[in-house]
């Protein structure tokens, strides 16, 4: 069993940036391809951004692209998201996520932090 807890979050300008962290426990996640996912006030769950186990390989979605960068360090066992030039429609509570059983896009991980709020102010 993986515990996963997100924290960096907070209220920030538009234009600001923010480094949101997942602290993994109970079990080593250096095997596992990780997601920050986020969700807004009355919208779905969306994927944001992904990285498998070796960091070789990162994939983002396209509304954070060039914007956003997602990192990891297995030696930590945490996995990081900073997040850069923010803007009002970035606000939604920020979830981390372990090992997908399906494309790493899709909902379908075995394992989710609780969230982080951001909110970005115009």
């Amino acid at each position: 069993q993986v515990r996963l807890v997100e924290s960096g979050g907070g209220l920030v300008q538009a234009g600001g940036s923010l480094r949101l962290s997942c602290a993994a426990s109970g079990r080593t996640i250096s095997t596992y391809t990780m997601g920050w996912f986020r969700q807004a006030p009355g919208k779905e769950r969306e994927f944001v951004a992904a990285i498998i186990r070796t960091s070789t390989l990162t994939s983002y979605s396209d509304s954070v692209k060039g914007r956003f960068t997602i990192s990891r360090d297995n030696a930590k066992n945490t996995v990081s998201l900073q997040m850069n030039n923010l803007n009002p429609e970035d606000t939604a509570v920020y979830y981390c996520a372990a090992e997908p059983r399906g494309p790493v896009g899709s909902l379908r991980y075995d394992y989710w932090g609780q969230g982080t709020q951001v909110t970005v102010s115009s």
